[in-house]
């Protein structure tokens, strides 16, 4: 089973992931994901996959069959397991628990070739949904302190399979990341009474510089401080902690806009690797006033150094406010 390490200074949890382990031949840094047939995610090949926990497909469609049009499935090589307990022991400053959890692979299309942008928009929201859906679902294991959404795709982002897919993992305790953005935010919104997010998005909005697009429910911005070249957040306009409890209309719009910035990055940077990742309330908070949910899009076209590693600081060689220009010319709005 895999376990959970507490680093003893920073307090950031390391999944030992044994199920994963590979030998020292298995770390290519040359391989591309998964473009073989046959293709696990590929309608026909069910059998692939452990068994679907979650679908959207043709009326009357029996379950791990063909017929399906997004599919959920559990990881087949999970970084952490659902069965069991926590089972926490510590040796001298050295912590741990067994490696408990969830992980799932959202198959985003029966289509090998397309991509979540190439969808239209009632299937990119039949894929909002299944991350809504899992997280409601996943949110009654009282174990469960956090879920968090991703999508890899590229070799050099982590992709290990070329059809289009997210995944979510489901952990005991709030990641590190998520727990410095609520300190962040709870302290201005201790100083100021507002949320931190809404200040930045009006601000952003009131500037106009580093705005890639907007809509009714949704701003798309370089932010400021842009860790990465070409780096984007999604932030809803309406202050919201939770993404899975946002009203069914703002995941229509919210599949409009996320659909057109990853279109915008293709043109500039010509389908490059990314990672995104949904920032949302843990899952045992009911809402925040100081909290914002948001999407980070981060392509990987430079890579993080020693430096970055060492310091903390990121070098970023693209301005954000010309990333942004760029991005607004690469779909001009009609």
């Amino acid at each position: 089973m895999p376990e959970l390490r507490r680093d003893p200074i920073i307090g950031r949890w390391v999944i030992i992931a044994t199920e994963r382990s590979r030998r020292p031949g298995g770390f290519s840094l040359n391989r591309e994901p998964q473009g073989t047939v046959p293709c696990p995610f590929c309608p026909g090949n069910e059998s692939k996959t452990p068994p679907e926990i979650w679908a959207v497909g043709q009326k009357n469609r029996v379950p791990n069959q063909p017929g399906w049009t997004t599919r959920v499935v559990p990881n087949k090589y999970p970084a952490l397991e659902i069965e069991g307990d926590l089972h926490r022991s510590s040796e001298d400053l050295f912590a741990k628990m067994d490696g408990l959890g969830a992980h799932e692979v959202i198959v985003e299309t029966d289509d090998h070739n397309r991509q979540l942008e190439d969808l239209d928009d009632a299937r990119a929201v039949d894929v909002l949904h299944a991350w809504r859906d899992r997280i409601v679902d996943l949110k009654k294991d009282k174990r469960f302190e956090y879920v968090l959404v991703f999508k890899n795709r590229g070799a050099s982002a982590g992709a290990s399979v070329a059809h289009a897919h997210s995944q979510l993992i489901a952990t005991p305790m709030v990641p590190i990341r998520v727990k410095q953005e609520i300190r962040g935010a709870e302290e201005y919104h201790e100083q100021k009474g507002r949320c931190i997010y809404c200040d930045i998005i009006q601000a952003e909005l009131d500037k106009n510089e580093r705005v890639v697009e907007h809509n009714d429910d949704f701003v798309v911005i370089t932010p400021f401080a842009s860790r990465f070249a070409f780096e984007m957040w999604i932030l809803p306009r309406v202050h919201a902690t939770d993404y899975d409890q946002m009203p069914e209309s703002s995941y229509v719009s919210l599949a409009k806009i996320l659909k057109k910035a990853l279109t915008r990055l293709n043109n500039v940077l010509d389908m490059p690797p990314y990672n995104f990742i949904i920032h949302t309330g843990p899952l045992k908070t009911n809402g925040l006033a100081h909290y914002h949910w948001h999407i980070e899009l981060m392509p990987k076209i430079v890579h993080t150094a020693g430096f970055e590693w060492g310091a903390g600081f990121y070098i970023n060689p693209t301005p954000p406010e010309l990333a942004a220009r760029y991005l607004r010319d690469a779909l001009p709005d009609k």
